[in-house]
């Protein structure tokens, strides 16, 4: 039922219901016709915003602004180019502003413009193009709002791999942190035992003692020995950079005197 329809009807009703003698009847049925002229005769001002969906190649039918702008919006992409006929009669041709920031398109009619939609191609950066039928009423501004539901699924395929890549390299780093608990030789990795000079951080002293070196990741083992007259905490934070992809210790909390060993793995060069 459109809501032309709706509104006679509700009119029908109304005057059913005042034609009664029950007074409930009569105001409701006074209420109803009240309401249907009120929509009969109230003019279409807003269309408000519509958001719509398409595909590559499809008609997307939409409204547009007798009297003002109308803004054309591509979800995740923007407008390349806009294809229509000219007429060569001002009064039968409309305008068309690419705007460069956002890559919208704006839409404006002439005053005594007759034709009853407008029509027009449109192709987005990303390739894909539409055909547009947005047919003319109402007299304020208006936004559509276009979304294309291949642009989410292109998206998510291409990010796929990289969550794959990276999920997989934690995986292959706490295998490294486990192989280097364990003393083992991990194939693909160069194993150097050697011990550098140690360095002094507040009272905790640090010095590598093996190095586990591989095109991809690097392990190293650290000795920490507490130094000071009181216990000391060791965090993740406190014995590796941020940008460790994997960090084990083995004896968080160490006393005075007592010594630990802490596995770090980072990619190669950090």
């Amino acid at each position: 039922m459109t809501p032309t329809q709706y509104l006679i009807g509700s009119a029908i009703a109304g005057a059913a219901l005042c034609s009664r003698m029950c007074i409930v009847s009569r105001m409701t049925g006074a209420l109803l016709i009240a309401a249907s002229a009120m929509g009969i005769s109230a003019p279409a001002l807003a269309l408000g915003d519509q958001t719509l969906m398409a595909s590559d190649g499809s008609q997307v039918e939409c409204s547009a602004s007798a009297r003002d702008l109308t803004r054309i919006s591509l979800v995740e992409d923007e407008f390349a180019s806009v294809s229509k006929i000219n007429t060569g009669n001002p009064a039968d041709d409309f305008s068309v502003v690419n705007e460069p920031v956002r890559g919208d398109i704006y839409l404006s009619v002439p005053d005594g413009f007759a034709r009853p939609a407008l029509s027009f191609f449109a192709t987005s950066k990303r390739g894909y193009v539409y055909k547009f039928i947005c047919r003319i009423a109402g007299d304020q501004a208006v936004q559509v709002f276009i979304s294309n539901p291949a642009i989410a699924k292109a998206d998510a395929a291409e990010a796929g791999p990289r969550g794959v890549q990276q999920a997989s390299s934690q995986d292959r780093a706490i295998e490294l942190v486990q192989a280097m608990y364990g003393g083992q030789i991990v194939d693909g990795y160069e194993m150097r035992q050697r011990s550098l000079r140690p360095v002094y951080v507040g009272d905790l002293k640090v010095q590598m003692i093996a190095e586990y070196r591989g095109s991809e990741m690097t392990g190293r083992v650290l000795r920490i020995e507490n130094k000071g007259t009181q216990e000391a905490t060791l965090t993740e934070a406190s014995v590796a950079p941020a940008s460790s992809l994997a960090v084990s210790i083995a004896e968080p909390r160490l006393a005075p005197g007592k010594v630990t060993t802490a596995y770090l793995v980072s990619r190669t060069g950090n």
